[in-house]
């Protein structure tokens, strides 16, 4: 198969001969050989790259999540670059001055929480006003590009881990979000997307024959991101997700939890697709840090029957069940609930504590079927 970043060097940079170029990019943007677009931009004779920019994570995959980028200038080419996680995560115009045309070449991983896709659409939010010509070299959906999970993101809990209204699990690739984005969203910018060739909508990136770069320190391997549409909720509860250690987003405890326990009332729930075995960790960063943690390690039995969003919901209602004076939801100093956020509505976080989560599960069919129908007219492949 040809990632978008394959057909633009081969023909697509052709139309944008003699124009300054930046490229919005992190360690994910290489080829099939692991060279980064950033090299073969910078190298490349009739090419002029005249900046860099970063999302979360850093140019380089260097900052953990949450951290604050710096902008900086990139040691390796001398090129500014100018961070998208720090004091602003809109390009300013002070920071498209030395561009004509911005290219977008980041390894999403197919969950409405991953920042990148926000800052796609903050990037295109900049050229529509600034006059500049947005590109996206399409990569694929590591967890396919056929199953959607989840609820769409309600208007009084949009942030910068949900900014647009799509599902947990939306089944597309970034170049179909972009499509969708300017044309649903408003974004309206002039934009270019290159599609990939020989990528199909059922393929797992494990099934491309491409090496996963990891494109920010938590995400591991396949196992890890086809259960990450659930598991991620657990960052807005007093939980351990798993993040200081070798499986995050896999391995889910607290000091509180018997994870033998957890692990045989999680399997009696039988949900198809995943099996819980108790684990015991230490995480040496992030929630319960250097304390001793009792709890599961979910594993992905079949990635096709597997509903990881009801997975994850479900067994943060079963610990809940377990532990009602242990469990908590983290509220910030807002008094709001980072879960909200992550959820994308104010209600599940109620349903999980009265313990009727599958009608909050039932009630996203409705929701899922009207972004299925949004999204149709922008699917790049079969």
């Amino acid at each position: 198969m040809k990632l978008g970043l394959d057909i633009f060097l081969e023909q697509d940079y052709k139309q944008f001969k003699g124009q300054k170029i930046g490229l919005v990019t992190n360690i994910t943007g290489v080829n099939e050989r692991l060279i980064p677009s950033i090299d073969l931009f910078h190298e490349h004779p009739e090419i002029e790259l005249t900046a860099l920019y970063a999302p979360e994570h850093g140019i380089r995959g260097d900052a953990r999540e949450g951290e604050k980028v710096e902008s900086m200038v990139d040691p390796s080419t001398g090129l500014p670059v100018y961070s998208l996680y720090g004091e602003t995560r809109k390009p300013t115009k002070e920071m498209l001055e030395q561009v004509d045309v911005l290219v977008f070449d980041l390894q999403d991983i197919g969950s409405r929480y991953y920042t990148f896709i926000y800052t796609m659409a903050y990037v295109m939010k900049a050229c529509k006003e600034l006059g500049k010509h947005f590109v996206v070299l399409d990569r694929p959906n590591p967890i396919s590009g056929t199953r959607m999970e989840g609820n769409l993101v309600e208007d009084d809990v949009r942030s910068f881990v949900g900014l647009l209204p799509i599902p947990n699990r939306h089944g597309m690739t970034v170049a179909e979000l972009a499509l969708l984005f300017n044309n649903e969203y408003g974004f309206d910018c002039e934009l270019t997307v290159v599609a990939m060739q020989g990528w199909d909508r059922e393929m797992y990136f494990d099934e491309t024959g491409l090496f996963w770069v990891p494109p920010s320190p938590n995400t591991t391997n396949m196992d890890m991101s086809i259960l990450y549409p659930g598991t991620c909720l657990i960052e807005g509860t007093n939980l351990s997700e798993g993040r200081g250690t070798t499986r995050p987003f896999e391995f889910v405890g607290a000091p509180f939890i018997n994870g033998q326990h957890l692990a045989k009332e999680f399997n009696q729930k039988n949900i198809p697709g995943v099996i819980a075995r108790p684990t015991s960790f230490i995480p040496f960063y992030q929630k319960h840090k250097d304390v001793l943690c009792s709890g599961i390690q979910l594993h992905v039995e079949n990635r096709y029957k597997l509903n990881s969003l009801q997975a994850g919901i479900i067994l943060l209602e079963t610990i809940a069940d377990m532990y009602p004076n242990d469990f908590e939801f983290i509220s910030n100093v807002n008094d709001k609930y980072f879960f909200d956020l992550l959820a994308g509505t104010k209600s599940l976080r109620n349903h999980i504590l009265q313990r009727t989560s599958n009608d909050f599960i039932e009630s996203c069919h409705d929701s899922l079927e009207v972004f299925r129908k949004l999204k149709e007219p922008y699917l790049l492949y079969k």
